[in-house]
């Protein structure tokens, strides 16, 4: 089960060479459910998302999904990254200590959607989320907004999704 909050940022946080870092590549071959590949600096790994049964799948500010994960061969991912939907996204992901003991994950965007970024925090349960507080440098939670979801952004040719 994944558990998670996404949020806007108002500014970069200090320091960011400070944080350890992801290169990632992830492409879609379903996005219903979500059938996603991914690679993670070295690693190559298959994911299936789904809401969780009897769920409407948002409107609270939390992300609740079932999630699967299974490692890939590189050869693997690369002979499906030839049968995605829509485009590979490419990011950089910088894992950020947060003062309450979560972790943030702040992913930025390159390629055709290179000047967005927003910051995920996952959780042990909806409790939790619910009593979260987010840091100041934190904007507006995005979690309910489909626009951020790497699935719907792989579909987008650039950010022009934004300007409307």
């Amino acid at each position: 089960m994944e558990i998670e909050k996404k949020f806007l940022i108002k500014s970069l946080p200090p320091g960011l060479g400070q944080y350890k870092k992801k290169e990632i590549e992830q492409g879609y071959l379903c996005l219903s459910p979500v059938v996603r590949i991914r690679k993670s600096n070295s690693q190559y790994i298959l994911t299936y998302k789904s809401l969780p049964s009897g769920t409407g799948g948002g409107g609270s500010g939390v992300r609740v999904n079932n999630e699967i994960e299974a490692p890939l061969t590189k050869e693997a991912y690369e002979h499906l990254c030839e049968k995605t939907d829509g485009y590979i996204i490419k990011k950089t992901r910088y894992l950020i200590p947060l003062p309450d003991g979560h972790t943030g994950e702040l992913d930025i965007f390159g390629g055709n959607l290179k000047g967005l970024y927003f910051i995920e925090v996952e959780f042990s349960d909806e409790e939790d989320a619910a009593g979260f507080i987010p840091p100041d440098w934190f904007g507006e939670n995005v979690s309910d907004d489909k626009r951020y979801a790497n699935s719907f952004l792989s579909q987008c040719g650039s950010l022009d999704v934004f300007l409307n």
